[in-house]
């Protein structure tokens, strides 16, 4: 099956744009075009699209990405490296779970402040100005 460019980014629920940048970040190989220069997209390229937006879903980056693309195309031997990808990306998002659950607590904090203060001024926007 070939789709053009617009079938594929509806398909896949993003835009044109986003596939032409895919392309330019050399993320998809050789986009195969017909003589008038329309890009068509095979299974193969499909199934290399959908792996790129699930790693993005997970939170790599397209230059993560890339890297795991090169693990997927050759898959001999590469498990250790993958494994201490993921094992980063888990330490990274821990930091980012811990930073968020501070930022709640101290969002909450400010609103419990607000609404037990007496005073005319807003008390979590003179906080900002600390």
């Amino acid at each position: 099956m070939n789709n053009k460019i617009g079938d594929v980014a509806t398909e896949l629920g993003i835009s044109v744009d986003t596939l032409r940048y895919y392309e330019k970040m050399n993320l998809l190989g050789q986009v195969p075009r017909n003589h008038n220069g329309v890009r068509h997209y095979d299974d193969h390229l499909l199934t290399r699209i959908r792996f790129i937006l699930h790693a993005k879903r997970m939170g790599f980056s397209l230059y993560a990405i890339k890297e795991l693309l090169v693990f997927r195309d050759q898959p001999n031997n590469v498990k250790p490296q993958v494994r201490q990808m993921i094992q980063s990306k888990l330490v990274e998002l821990d930091q980012q779970i811990e930073d968020l659950s501070q930022l709640r607590d101290q969002l909450r904090s400010l609103t419990m402040a607000c609404e037990g203060s007496t005073e005319q001024d807003c008390p979590i926007l003179k906080e900002f100005e600390k």
